[in-house]
C-alpha cells in the first residue's frame, strides 16, 4: 500500500499492488464465465451527446475507436500508451494531416439495423461529422481542431486539421469521445439514446437493459481480434446506495470495487479490509492517486464572482487538509489547476508562483479580501449539488458549506437529482456556485482548454480571459514536449492567481478485483471494456 508520505509525493507515478492472500493465477487464458460489476444507470446511450460517465462506461464495452490505450497489468496507472484499435496503421503526413488505415473485415454487431455489415472509412467520417455538427455534442472541444474528415477509399480516412494540434492522437484514443458509430442507427432512431441503438464493433454487445436495475453484455462472436474477449458475459447491476453495494461486494456479488473504475474509496476500504480478508481471501489490490477533482464553479461573468478577490477568498476559506483528514482517511493530494495525479504536467502548489498562497487555509485573509471587494459583512450564495451516490462527496460538501460560512459566505445548498443537475448546473446553467466532480480527463488539454477557453461547453464558470485564451491555443500548437510543458506551466500559474474554479483535494483509488480475474490491471478513466477485453476468469 502507498504510505501517506509516498502518496503525497509520487503523484500518478507510483502504484502499490498486493493480494490479501497469495494465489497462483492461471497462465493460459480461459474462455467463458460471467463477470459482475456494480454500475450506474445511464441517462441515455448516446455517448456523443453525453457528459455523463454513466454512459461512457457502457460504450467502452460495445464500441471501438481508431486508437485505444494499452491495458493490462503491465501498464502503470496514470500512463496511457496508445495502440491501434480499428486502425492498423496511421501516419502524420504534415503538421495538420493524419491518415489512418483501417483493419479489413471489421464488422458491426449482428443486430438491426446494421446487421453485421463491414465497417468502412465512411463510418469514421460520419462519426466525426456528427461529433462536430450535432447540437449538444458533449465533447466537441476535443475535436475542434478538425477542419475536414475524408474517406479516401474503403479503408483509408484522412483528417485535415485547421491548425497543428499536439494532442490529436490522444483525443482520438480517448474513450469519452471517439467511439465509431453506424449511420443506420441514427437514421432509424433519430439519435443513439435508446438501448436498441447501441450497435458498435466492440468486444461485447448490449443484450438487455432494465432501467435502474441492470444491464447485460454478451460476448461479440464476430469481434475483430481473434479469440477475444475471453469473458462471455458481463452483468452490470445498478446500485446507488453505498451501504447496499458495500454489503454486496463483501459477499462476492461484484468482481471489482464499486466506485469509479473498479475501485472503492479509502473510507470504505478501511472499514472492509479486515472482513474481506476473511470473506474474500485472494482479492487483489492496487492503490494509486485519483484524477477526480471536485470543483467549485462560480459565475465569473457577474457579481460577486466577477471580482477576483471574492474568488480568492473562496479558495482561502477551504480547509483542504481538514477535508483530506475527514473524508479521505488522511491520504490525499491538494490540486492546483491540474490534478496532482497528472504528475508529468501538474506543478506542485509551491511552484505556482504568486498564486500558491491562495491554496492555504487562511480565513482571516479571506474575510479581508471580501471586505476589500465591498462585502465587509459577507455575502449570500447558493451551491448547486448532486450526490452522485457518494457518501464521500456528501461529506465534502458539508465541510465546504462550513468553511464558506466561516468567512461570511452564507451558502445555501441547492441539491438536485442527478439528471436535473446534468441538464442545468453541469452545463453552466446556474446563478451562483456549483460543487461537484470534474470529468477525470487523461491529459492536460481537456482539463484546461475545455474548462477555461471562452465559449466552450464545459466552461461552466463562464470564464472570458483573452490572455488565457491565447495561452490555451499556444499549448495546443506546440509539438515540442518541453516547450509545451513550459506554456502549460505558465497557464497553471495564471490560473492559480485568478481562481476561476476552486479545486478541492483528491484522494487515492483503491483498485480491488477478484482473484479469479486474470490479466487485468486498473487505471484511471472510464475504459472498463478496454481493460477487460483481454482479461479472463480462472474459476
Amino acid at each position: 500500500m502507498v504510505s501517506r508520505r509516498e502518496f503525497l509525493t509520487i503523484g500518478a507515478g507510483g502504484v502499490a499492488a498486493a493480494a490479501l492472500t497469495s494465489r497462483a493465477g492461471a497462465q493460459t487464458p480461459k474462455r467463458g464465465g460471467t463477470l459482475s460489476l456494480r454500475t450506474w444507470d445511464p441517462p441515455h446511450f448516446d455517448h456523443i451527446l453525453a457528459h455523463a460517465y454513466k454512459t461512457h462506461v457502457v460504450i467502452s464495452f460495445t464500441h471501438s475507436r481508431l486508437l485505444r490505450h494499452k491495458a493490462g497489468p503491465g501498464i502503470r496507472p496514470g500512463a496511457f500508451p496508445i495502440e491501434g484499435d480499428l486502425a492498423e496503421a496511421w501516419q502524420q503526413t504534415s503538421e495538420t494531416t493524419y491518415v489512418f488505415k483501417l483493419r479489413k473485415g471489421v464488422r458491426f454487431h449482428a443486430k438491426p439495423p446494421v446487421n453485421g455489415r463491414e465497417l468502412t472509412a465512411e463510418d469514421v467520417r460520419y462519426t466525426f461529422e456528427r461529433i462536430l455538427t450535432e447540437k449538444g455534442s458533449a465533447n466537441v472541444s476535443m475535436f475542434r481542431s478538425i477542419a475536414k474528415v475524408e474517406a479516401l477509399d474503403r479503408y483509408s480516412v484522412k483528417f485535415t486539421l485547421k491548425e497543428p494540434f499536439a494532442w490529436f492522437l490522444d483525443m482520438i484514443a480517448n474513450p469519452m469521445a471517439g467511439a465509431i458509430i453506424a449511420r443506420e442507427c441514427v437514421e432509424k432512431f433519430g439519435d443513439l439514446k435508446k438501448p436498441e441503438a447501441v450497435v458498435g464493433t466492440g468486444p461485447w454487445m448490449l443484450e438487455t437493459y432494465s432501467p435502474n436495475v441492470s444491464l447485460t453484455l454478451v460476448r461479440n462472436p464476430g469481434y475483430f481480434v481473434a479469440g477475444l474477449p475471453y469473458i462471455d458475459r458481463v452483468e452490470m447491476f445498478v446500485d446507488e446506495d453505498n451501504g447496499s453495494r458495500m454489503a454486496a461486494f463483501l459477499v462476492g456479488k461484484y468482481d471489482l470495487g464499486w466506485e469509479f473504475p473498479g475501485t472503492m474509496n479509502r473510507s470504505d476500504w478501511v472499514q472492509l479490509v479486515e472482513p474481506l480478508k476473511k470473506r474474500r481471501p485472494g482479492l487483489k489490490i492496487a492503490e494509486f492517486p485519483s484524477n477526480v477533482v471536485n470543483l467549485i464553479d462560480m459565475r465569473t461573468d457577474k457579481p460577486p464572482f466577477n471580482d477576483v478577490r471574492v474568488r480568492q477568498a473562496v479558495s482561502l476559506a477551504l480547509d483542504r487538509k481538514g477535508m483530506i483528514d475527514a473524508t479521505l482517511e488522511g491520504v490525499g493530494a491538494v490540486n492546483g489547476p491540474l490534478p496532482a495525479a497528472l504528475s508529468e504536467w501538474a506543478l506542485p502548489i509551491a511552484e505556482l508562483g504568486e498564486g500558491a498562497k491562495y491554496y492555504r487555509h487562511d480565513p482571516a485573509e479571506a474575510r479581508r479580501l471580501l471586505a476589500a471587494a465591498g462585502y465587509p459583512n459577507g455575502l449570500p450564495a447558493s451551491v448547486c449539488f448532486a450526490t452522485y451516490g457518494s457518501t464521500q462527496l456528501i461529506d465534502t460538501m458539508q465541510l465546504l458549506l462550513k468553511d464558506l460560512k466561516s468567512v461570511g459566505i452564507g451558502a445555501t445548498l441547492d441539491q438536485k437529482e442527478y439528471g436535473a443537475y446534468q441538464a442545468t448546473c453541469r452545463l453552466g446553467k446556474f446563478d451562483s456556485m456549483v460543487f461537484g466532480p470534474l470529468t477525470p480527463f487523461l491529459e492536460p488539454d481537456s482539463f484546461l482548454f475545455g474548462q477555461y477557453y471562452s465559449g466552450e461547453p464545459r466552461n461552466r464558470s463562464h470564464v472570458s480571459d483573452p490572455a488565457l485564451d491565447d495561452l490555451l491555443v499556444r499549448q495546443r500548437r506546440t509539438a515540442d514536449l518541453k516547450s509545451r510543458r513550459e506554456v502549460i506551466n505558465q497557464i497553471e500559474r495564471h490560473l492559480a492567481k485568478q481562481q476561476y474554479y476552486v479545486q478541492a483535494p483528491s484522494g487515492a483509488y483503491i483498485g480491488v478485483w477478484d482473484a479469479a480475474l486474470q490479466n487485468y490491471g486498473p487505471n484511471l478513466g472510464y475504459d472498463y471494456g478496454g481493460r477487460l477485453t483481454a482479461a479472463w476468469l480462472d474459476r
